[in-house]
């Protein structure tokens, strides 16, 4: 049995203010860059991916999504399409017993829908997975729902951070650490059918009252904000959501159950 530990970045629909390109209808995320690193059974590692995507939806890539992860259009727009990178991921993957071990599931939904509307063959990706960031908040203690981001799971397991976050490649590689940390044979990998319409169900997704926000602070200082200043406060707002620059507390510590 191989583990493939994957992560995606993505890019996605930008509001109507900021793009001319209509959404694609199901899909309001496009996969930009796969990375992954392949596990044997007793947590070796045999080869790592790594592709960035030329883009075929959304041909604008999202100011948040370049300041998250530092792709461009310039780095991807002579990159190979998606399905010829799913073909090649797919030769990686192999065929010893596979399963995929992943940071929350939402990545191997979008990789089963993004493969299906290129009409790829899904019984050649691993249907067994394993959620490492679920299993992970269970070591942790955490409360029940409470799921922790990478970041902080990486900072709480003290494994050391050489490399950045919001890499696909790198996200796979911190996973695949945390993965060895926190596994033990209670850990059994579980069925993902793509067919099961409760498995793509996902929480609404509300949107950031811009006008709002921007009354906010010009009110605040009773003038208007000049357009630069209305994009920092809105670029600052994106990113104060994704909780990347919070600190850990120096005297904390997290205490992990004996398993």
């Amino acid at each position: 049995m191989d583990f493939i530990i994957f992560d995606l970045e993505f890019n996605r629909f930008l509001s109507p203010e900021d793009s001319s390109v209509k959404p694609a209808k199901h899909f309001p995320f496009e996969i930009i860059q796969l990375g992954a690193v392949k596990l044997s059974n007793g947590f070796s590692e045999i080869t790592e991916f790594v592709r960035l995507i030329k883009p075929s939806l959304y041909k604008e890539i999202d100011p948040f999504i370049t300041q998250l992860t530092g792709i461009t259009l310039e780095k991807i727009q002579n990159e190979a399409l998606f399905p010829t990178v799913l073909e090649e991921f797919a030769s990686f993957i192999g065929s010893n017993d596979p399963v995929f071990c992943v940071w929350g599931m939402s990545d191997v939904k979008e990789l089963y829908r993004s493969s299906s509307r290129f009409g790829f063959d899904n019984n050649l990706l691993p249907w067994k997975t394993i959620d490492v960031q679920r299993h992970a908040a269970l070591s942790l203690g955490l409360p029940r729902r409470l799921l922790p981001s990478l970041q902080s799971a990486v900072a709480a397991l003290n494994i050391p951070i050489k490399d950045k976050f919001h890499d696909a490649l790198f996200d796979a590689r911190y996973t695949a650490e945390v993965l060895k940390m926190i596994y033990s044979p209670s850990i059994k990998p579980k069925k993902y059918d793509p067919s099961d319409e409760r498995s793509v169900l996902r929480r609404p997704k509300r949107e950031i009252d811009i006008e709002g926000l921007l009354n906010q602070f010009e009110k605040m200082y009773g003038r208007d904000m000049s357009n630069e200043e209305r994009q920092i406060i809105v670029l600052a707002y994106k990113m104060g959501r994704t909780h990347q620059f919070l600190k850990e507390p120096e005297q904390s510590s997290v205490t992990i159950p004996d398993d």
